[in-house]
């Protein structure tokens, strides 16, 4: 039986929470970061029926809130969450876009350790205060900054690089692996549209309506205009501000099983930091290793998992991960997505029901938490969107920078 359990979740909304005035260049604060955190962390204890003075210790993951929105030391916002909170241990993580999978991480292990009984994890982002030129920088700082970052290299561009990796390694035709990239994000658009989280719940919802958006203007500008080769806009995740949180305990004192969800195994594996020392960059090699150990650690394998949540900040890493999920062999997701699998009508395994971070959104330091969020809830009948068939067993798959940090999550219905 595993040691650890959720026993509360919460989600806000995700969007872009500013007012842009276009004339002027100024950006409206709507909803801040200080709001988010605590309206998710007041969920989630609500949600899990207990009192913030059960609350032992609270572990807040949360990217670059310095360079987003000029605030460090973000983890004791979390005593404005309820005066029971004051005098708790509070920590922040950081582990880019893991950074609330690892915060996770972090009170599971205190949880485990008999220090706490029950801990309150924390995600959450603001990036919308910044135009996209600075929001852009603050995220290649979570890049190897001397061989990459400092060299203009944007994230987009990282994952171009898998996305050529795997194009040639497996050698697929340009125009096919175009119609694999768009065919994930049409999946994730059409979920998306029935999440009433979700940032964006009007994308485009198949290949075809993509492809029209490919075209060039009048102007000779296309709406799904080029970014990184092959990644065009639609095959990137969204800036976006929210925040998720999740009130964890040992099995032992859970008292209400059909609204608790067991941490049943982790996988947590970091790649070196620059790309450019990584061999085969057509695979998530420490992603793999990841999701062995947490198989291992749940006692299952890819055909036991019902649904899924992958880290898609990019199409190709949606693909990456599917494989390295063991839900396709290597070199085979991009032409099962084209086959229609993966959808929340396949009998084997669903990916992405809440629209994913090409939908849903994706404030960086709340996607773990959310991951698991949305997890827990299909878990005890209480879906947020679009339900899973099955919901015995569900994976978080998250990774934070360019796949440098993995983390994998099988949970399991009580």
């Amino acid at each position: 039986m595993s040691k650890t359990s959720i026993i509360g979740a919460y989600n806000t909304a995700f969007g872009a929470f500013v007012k842009k005035d276009k004339a002027t260049g100024l950006i409206t604060d709507t909803k801040t970061y200080y709001d988010l955190l605590v309206e998710a962390g007041r969920g989630a204890i609500a949600d899990a029926g207990i009192t913030a003075g059960d609350i032992d210790a609270v572990f807040v993951g949360s990217c670059s809130p310095g360079s987003f929105i000029n605030q460090e030391h973000v983890a004791p916002i979390a005593a404005e969450i309820d005066p029971a909170l004051r005098f708790k241990p509070m920590t922040r993580c950081e582990c880019a876009c893991a950074s609330s999978s690892v915060a996770l991480y972090s009170a599971l292990y205190a949880v485990e350790s008999g220090r706490a009984d029950h801990a309150l994890v924390i995600g959450v982002e603001k990036m919308n205060l910044l135009p996209t030129p600075q929001m852009t920088h603050v995220l290649a700082c979570s890049s190897h900054w001397p061989s990459e970052g400092a060299l203009g290299m944007s994230f987009p561009m990282l994952f171009a690089q898998y996305a050529k990796g795997y194009q040639m390694h497996y050698m697929i035709p340009a125009e096919e692996m175009e119609k694999m990239l768009w065919t994930a994000g049409a999946l994730c658009y059409r979920n998306g549209a029935e999440n009433p989280l979700a940032h964006n719940r009007t994308g485009p919802q198949s290949v075809e309506e993509i492809m029209a958006l490919n075209v060039p203007d009048a102007r000779g500008k296309a709406k799904n205009m080029m970014i990184a080769a092959p990644l065009r806009l639609h095959d990137c995740s969204l800036v976006s501000d929210g925040a998720a949180a999740l009130v964890i305990t040992r099995t032992d004192l859970v008292g209400n099983k059909k609204r608790a969800s067991l941490i049943a195994g982790i996988g947590h594996s970091v790649e070196r930091l620059p790309e450019n020392v990584r061999p085969n960059m057509h695979e998530l090699i420490a992603g793999k290793d990841a999701v062995a150990k947490a198989y291992k650690e749940a006692g299952i394998g890819p055909s036991d998992v019902n649904f899924a949540e992958v880290h898609d900040c990019f199409t190709i890493n949606q693909i990456l991960s599917t494989e390295a999920l063991g839900f396709s062999a290597d070199g085979r997701a991009g032409y099962e997505y084209l086959e229609g699998r993966f959808t929340r009508d396949d009998d084997r395994v669903a990916i992405n029901l809440s629209g994913g971070l090409k939908s849903k959104g994706h404030p960086v330091g709340a996607t773990g938490a959310s991951m698991h969020a949305l997890i827990h809830k299909q878990l005890i009948g209480e879906p947020i969107g679009v339900k899973a068939k099955q919901a015995e067993i569900g994976v978080a798959f998250n990774v934070g920078g360019s796949a440098v940090t993995n983390c994998v999550t099988v949970l399991r219905k009580f």
